[in-house]
C-alpha cells in the first residue's frame, strides 16, 4: 500500500510517502492507525487525535472505516478550512 502524507503530516513525520506491504495488521483503516501509532513518538503523536486528520483512500475523502487492498493509496491530511 502506498501511504501519503500532507501538510503539517509530512512535516512532523518528515516523509511525504511510503509503501507499506498490507498484512492483518492494517486491513482496514481503523487498524491501519492503530498500527501507525506504534510505529514511534511521531506518528503517535500525528495520529492521537484523528478529530484533526482526515483520511482518502484511492484519492476518495472517507468518514468510516474502510477495508484497504494492497493495491490502495491511502492519504492522511489535515481538514480543509476555506473562506
Amino acid at each position: 500500500m502506498k501511504i501519503l502524507y500532507f501538510a503539517w503530516l509530512k512535516t512532523k513525520l518528515q516523509m511525504t510517502e511510503e509503501t507499506i506491504s498490507w498484512s492483518e495488521d492494517c486491513r482496514d483503516t481503523d487498524s491501519l492507525v492503530r498500527w501507525m501509532k506504534t510505529r514511534g513518538p511521531a506518528f503517535a503523536e500525528v495520529f492521537s487525535d484523528l478529530e484533526v486528520v482526515r483520511i482518502a483512500v484511492n484519492q476518495e475523502y472517507i468518514t468510516g472505516n474502510t477495508t484497504l487492498g494492497k493495491e490502495d493509496e491511502i492519504a492522511f491530511f489535515p481538514p480543509v478550512t476555506g473562506g
